[in-house]
């Protein structure tokens, strides 16, 4: 374990530790898959919309016939053909709500992506359905949902988007969680001389981190403290309503929650948690082969206000993603790992809050293709700031200063000149 991953390691557990001394978390199992009961309505019309700008100042530092040049880093998502852009990156809608009064005890959940991001962009800005579950709550301690919807797993994938805290997910989480799937026509690409030499070329949308199968949790009070477990076998396939292969996913998850008080996705409260997902992929371009996939990790979650902090260690094994430009290269045994720490301060008699947030990833360690290895490495600092106007709509403008490395020359030449990002978001709830 290098020096820098042995620091972030002990700085989370140092985090669970003080966290866990005083005693923004939610319970989003139960948030996403159950209803009040006797108390929802039959059909509620819920979503949000988020509108943004964003531009990067990084400098290809392209020269013909070398190493560098524009790679998907330096460019803006989900299109990757430019350094700036306005966008309308999510715009949802949907309903939920009970059986009541025929049966209280089942209640559904629907959701649709009219935005533009890794869902729609790859396959044409066409509407996508993102959620579809039916939860039954007949057997205590044990609620069974089924259907599509959020896998249980690390914080940043798990939690309502619209009550995230940064605009951009942190490297680890966006590289080695947010699962891409090739097909076998997509094709990879080199870096480019322009900004428009366009980097997306996986044609299926990202994973959303979603599965479609079944999952068994529940909730169990004692004096403040809640405990929740999920066990979930899915089909390992993303948004994809049916499965490609006979391989199922296993997906394990446990949290411990010490309640101080409030409500919804920002009740205030310790949440400590673990994860652990497993499963295979079949290679899109040889479909006799096949690829284990792992990944877990564990962290805390604490608010209340004024302040709040969480953190995060992650880790994988195989289908480590190598870049938006290189989906035949995701077939892999590689091993990465990662974590962030990030906090916030919610100013008093104001509508403002200050967010701070350093996160870590380390990729392609276990593999070394060159005397030199191919491990690489991101650091990024992202210095935030958050306007509420109410409880349904804010602001957030946040600057990411980001620092990429790599032991392959090649990859160091695309990787250095990765600079600052600067981003602003409106998020209005209805």
């Amino acid at each position: 374990m290098n020096d820098k991953k042995t620091l972030m390691v002990n700085v989370i557990g140092a985090t669970l530790l003080s966290c866990a001394s005083v005693a923004q978390s939610a319970n989003w199992l139960m948030l996403q898959g159950t209803e009040p009961e006797g108390e929802s309505e039959r059909a509620r019309v819920w979503g949000f919309i988020q509108a943004q700008y964003q531009y990067d100042d990084s400098d290809p530092s392209y020269v013909p016939n070398t190493a560098g040049g524009y790679i998907p880093p330096k460019l803006i998502g989900p299109n990757l053909d430019s350094q700036s852009g306005f966008n309308v990156n999510r715009a949802r809608i949907g309903v939920r709500g009970t059986g009541f009064p025929l049966d209280s005890k089942v209640n559904y959940f629907l959701l649709a992506e009219f935005g533009n991001h890794g869902i729609t962009a790859p396959v044409g800005y066409n509407a996508a359905l993102t959620d579809a579950s039916i939860t039954l709550n007949h057997i205590p301690g044990a609620r069974v949902r089924v259907g599509m919807f959020k896998y249980p797993g690390a914080e940043e994938g798990l939690q309502a988007i619209h009550v995230f805290d940064y605009i951009n997910f942190t490297s680890v989480t966006n590289q080695m969680l947010l699962e891409r799937f090739p097909q076998s026509t997509d094709t990879n690409v080199a870096p480019g001389s322009t900004p428009e030499a366009n980097m997306a070329q996986y044609s299926r949308s990202v994973g959303a981190f979603r599965d479609v199968g079944v999952q068994v949790f529940d909730t169990f009070k004692v004096d403040n403290w809640e405990h929740s477990y999920a066990i979930m076998m899915g089909n390992g396939n993303g948004l994809n309503y049916g499965d490609n292969d006979d391989n199922k996913d296993l997906y394990l998850y446990w949290s411990s929650e010490l309640v101080f008080g409030g409500k919804g996705g920002r009740r205030e409260g310790l949440k400590l948690f673990a994860w652990h997902q497993d499963g295979k992929r079949t290679n899109a371009y040889d479909k006799t082969q096949e690829q284990d996939r792992t990944r877990s990790g564990f962290g805390a979650k604490y608010l209340k206000k004024p302040f709040r902090v969480s953190a995060e260690y992650m880790k994988g094994k195989g289908m480590i993603f190598q870049g938006q430009h290189r989906p035949k290269d995701i077939y892999n045994d590689k091993e990465a790992d990662g974590g962030y720490v990030e906090g916030g301060w919610y100013i008093p008699n104001s509508n403002w809050e200050i967010d701070l947030r350093y996160d870590t990833y380390t990729r392609g360690e276990n593999h070394a293709t060159s005397k030199a290895g191919d491990e690489s490495r991101a650091d990024t600092i992202t210095v935030g700031t958050q306007y509420h106007f109410n409880k349904k709509t804010r602001v957030n403008i946040e600057v990411a200063s980001r620092d990429y490395e790599s032991d392959t020359p090649a990859v160091n030449t695309q990787q250095k000149d990765v600079a600052n990002r600067y981003a602003i978001q409106l998020t209005h709830i209805f």
